[in-house]
């Protein structure tokens, strides 16, 4: 049995927050600099252009690579082997979040009652997944989420009979609808089965996956590439003014469902697709 103390989970999770948000992963890095390469639009160009300036002023003076700096996602996936002694870990996590976007000086957006709106002042609590899994290993996933994106996400309770082709208009439509307001060029996260609230997670999940790391079932992966090169066919572009580049990617998983529901999350996600994953 192997064990790890949560000190180790507090000062990971402190780190992730503000590597996330300082620098871009290497997957979103080179979607942006191939849009700019393919953008077809002069506008679209010139603001893919504007964005790798922003990238490498953000990585250069340790700065945001946005001011919405998120609200602090964690996947945690737990070896059934693994020992974890010291205090509750959902604490610990979000006594890393705390660390992290206080002592990185990064800006606090969470509201401690949903109605109320008064300020946490450490962007805690985070939103937490924990999964058990084989071995002895913690996996540990940050995704900061900003809300820009977030707030043009959606979630439609298709019948069986819509089959692949209304999966197919759900997730169009929810690009469509969201827009310039989404601030495209975005990266989409679906999740196709499942009931509500585990295509929602599967959709979030998505987003962590990095851009071009398509999935090992053949129509899903046949799938994506359709639905990418369908939305870039919408025409709105870096920053919504029109361009051949709506989106760098799209990754959707899929889960079983019940006989009678074929539930559909889209989780649309800006150029900002945070993610880093570390395991201790």
């Amino acid at each position: 049995m192997r064990t790890i103390h949560t000190d180790e989970i507090i000062k990971n999770i402190s780190q992730m927050c503000i590597e996330a948000n300082l620098h871009l992963s290497q997957d979103i890095v080179h979607a942006i600099h191939a849009a700019k390469e393919e953008e077809k639009s002069p506008l679209g160009s010139q603001i893919l252009g504007q964005l790798e300036e922003n990238m490498e002023i953000a990585a250069a003076e340790q700065i945001p690579v946005c001011q919405d700096t998120g609200m602090a996602v964690v996947f945690l996936n737990a070896g059934q082997d693994l020992h974890i002694e010291g205090i509750a870990v959902e604490d610990a996590v979000n006594e890393g979040i705390r660390r992290g976007y206080t002592e990185g000086f990064l800006r606090k957006s969470v509201v401690r009652d949903p109605i109320l709106r008064e300020n946490t002042k450490d962007n805690t609590p985070g939103i937490i997944h924990y999964r058990i899994v084989p071995g002895d290993r913690l996996e540990l996933i940050v995704a900061p989420k900003g809300f820009g994106s977030e707030n043009m996400s959606r979630i439609f309770m298709l019948k069986p009979a819509d089959g692949i082709e209304g999966v197919k208009d759900a997730i169009l439509s929810a690009v469509q609808l969201a827009g310039p307001n989404a601030c495209p060029p975005i990266v989409v996260g679906a999740g196709i089965g499942g009931d509500f609230e585990k295509c929602a997670v599967m959709a979030k999940e998505a987003l962590t996956r990095d851009i071009g790391q398509h999935s090992e079932i053949p129509y899903v992966r046949e799938l994506e590439i359709e639905m990418l090169h369908k939305i870039n066919a919408l025409g709105i572009g870096p920053g919504g003014l029109g361009g051949s580049v709506t989106a760098l990617g799209v990754n959707i998983n899929t889960y079983p469902t019940h006989i009678a529901g074929l539930p559909v999350a889209v989780n649309i996600c800006c150029h900002v697709a945070r993610h880093v994953k570390r395991v201790l």
